[in-house]
C-alpha cells in the first residue's frame, strides 16, 4: 500500500540501500535495524530516530536526498527496550560499535524524546553534538498516559494499533499528506506487539528532560502550523527549554513532515548542519560542500534567526 502511494523512489531506495541488523547487547533478541548511506569517511553523520509508528525507512527520502548532496545519513528501528535508561545504554553501545564518537541526531516525536534523553545521559561524556527536534516533547506528561504506561505489555497489538491511530490526522487533508498518513499505516501495520507496546511505554513512561545537561548543544526544532499530535502547549514548552534554539516552521506537514513536506524538512537540515561546515563534526564530504550550498540558496530559506519558508 505506502511503496506505490508515496512515490516510486521507494521501491528503488528499499532495492539500493541495503538494511543492516546489529546486535550490541547480551540479549541477542534486541535487534537493531538501520540504513547507513553516504561517504563512510564521516565521522560525525546525521542519526533519524523515527517515532511510534516509525520504521527505519520513514525517512527514506531524506536518505535519498542528503546522501545525493554528500553526507552520511544513518536512519534507525529501536529493538524492544522498555525504559529510557535501557534505551540509552543500548544506543550508546550502537554508537561505540559503529566507532561514532559524537553524532548529530534527527528526533521525530518519540525519536525526538529520545534524542534528548539520550544527550541528557551522555552529558559528562558527551556524544550528541546537535539536535533536530521534530514535532517532539521534552515531558511525556503532556500524554495523560504516564499512569497505563506499565500496562502497555499486556494489552494485544490491535488495541494498541488502535491508541498509535487515534493519534493520527482525521480531518481533510492534501493528497501528499494522506498518502503520508497511508504509509506510516502501513509500517505500523508491519510491527509487532512487543515493538509498539516497548515505544508506547517509553513514550508515556514517566519522564522530562533536563535542560541543565544539555544547554550547550546547538538545537534547532521544526514544527507545523496545521494540526498534529503536538498540542500547542507542547511546542511552548519547547521553545521555553531551549530559548537559543532555531525554530523552523512549516506551515503544513501534520505528523509527518518529513514524508509530505520532504524538500522543506531537507532543507532546514542542511540549513542546521551549515554551521558544523569545514569542522570536524561536518556530516557532509567537504568535495561536495559548494553542491550543497547552492541548494541551499535555491531554496531560499533563512539560515538566522526563526527560519520560516
Amino acid at each position: 500500500m505506502g511503496e506505490i502511494k508515496v512515490s516510486p523512489d521507494y521501491n528503488w531506495f528499499r532495492s539500493t540501500v541495503p538494511l543492516k541488523k546489529i546486535i550490541v547487547d547480551d540479549d541477542d533478541s534486541k535487534v537493531w535495524s538501520l540504513y547507513d548511506a553516504g561517504p563512510r569517511s564521516i565521522r560525525c553523520p546525521l542519526i533519524f530516530l523515527p517515532p511510534v509508528s516509525g520504521t527505519a525507512d520513514v525517512f527514506f527520502r531524506q536518505i535519498l536526498a542528503l546522501t545525493g548532496w554528500g553526507y552520511r545519513v544513518i536512519a534507525l528501528q529501536y529493538p524492544v527496550y522498555w525504559d529510557h535508561l535501557e534505551f540509552c545504554d543500548g544506543f550508546r553501545k550502537l554508537l561505540d560499535h559503529l566507532q561514532l564518537d559524537k553524532v548529530h541526531l534527527f528526533g521525530a516525536s518519540l525519536g525526538g524524546f529520545l534524542a534528548q534523553k539520550f544527550a541528557e545521559y551522555t552529558h559528562k561524556s558527551p556524544r550528541v553534538h546537535s539536535l533536530i527536534l521534530c514535532n517532539s516533547f521534552s515531558d511525556t506528561s503532556i500524554f495523560n498516559q504516564t499512569w497505563t504506561a506499565n500496562s502497555f505489555w499486556l494489552m494485544p497489538a490491535f488495541m494498541l494499533k488502535k491508541i498509535v491511530l487515534g493519534n493520527f490526522s482525521s480531518g481533510p487533508v492534501d493528497p501528499v499528506m494522506a498518502d503520508a498518513i497511508d504509509f506510516m499505516v502501513d509500517r505500523l501495520e508491519s510491527l509487532g506487539q512487543s515493538e509498539l507496546a516497548s515505544r508506547l511505554t517509553l513514550n508515556c513512561q514517566n519522564s522530562y528532560v533536563e535542560p541543565h545537561k544539555i544547554r550547550d548543544i546547538p538545537v534547532t526544532i521544526m514544527d507545523v502550523f496545521d494540526q498534529s499530535a503536538l498540542s500547542t502547549e507542547a511546542k511552548e514548552e519547547m521553545y521555553k527549554l531551549y530559548p537559543n534554539a532555531r525554530r523552523a516552521h512549516l506551515k503544513t506537514g501534520g505528523n509527518f513532515p518529513y514524508l509530505c513536506r520532504s524538500a522543506e524538512v531537507n532543507l532546514y537540515v542542511q540549513i542546521h548542519l551549515l554551521q558544523f561546515r569545514g569542522t570536524k563534526y561536518a556530516a557532509i564530504d567537504p568535495s561536495m560542500v559548494s553542491a550543497e550550498e547552492l541548494e541551499v540558496q535555491k531554496g531560499g530559506l533563512n539560515v538566522s534567526g526563526q527560519e520560516e519558508p
